[in-house]
């Protein structure tokens, strides 16, 4: 369904130091900048893509939205949230944990707002 996901920065090099963090935490690759100057992350298929906002203005979160990323292991999801921690972003909702379905979940903020989560498959 979809091809991306595009998110705004306010400052680029930061958000490349919280994102190229959290996915080698997760086994992923480090981003790439395109000629436009985007960061690019790749895996599985999947791309996310961060910019600053082409109309000048400051870039803003979504209110109510939370960008769902794949981990393959609880260990993953962990490392994940460390990683993002230590780069500028913020733990937020609950701690890592367990939810009924056996799926583990971590919930963090970017250095610019936007709402993230890492989960393992559920095993139930």
């Amino acid at each position: 369904m979809f091809t991306h996901i595009m998110i705004g920065s306010n400052d680029l090099e930061r958000s490349k130091g919280f994102y190229d963090a959290t996915f080698v935490a997760l086994g992923g690759q480090r981003g790439e900048v395109d000629a436009r100057g985007r960061l690019i992350y790749t895996h599985s298929g999947g791309r996310l893509m961060i910019t600053t906002p082409i109309d000048g203005n400051p870039a803003t979160f979504a209110n109510g939205g939370t960008i769902g990323i794949a981990a393959a292991s609880k260990e993953h999801v962990q490392a994940w949230h460390d990683a993002g921690k230590a780069h500028g972003g913020k733990s937020i909702e609950t701690s890592p944990s367990e939810r009924p379905n056996g799926a583990f979940v971590a919930y963090l903020r970017d250095p610019d707002g936007n709402k993230l989560t890492a989960r393992s498959q559920p095993t139930k």
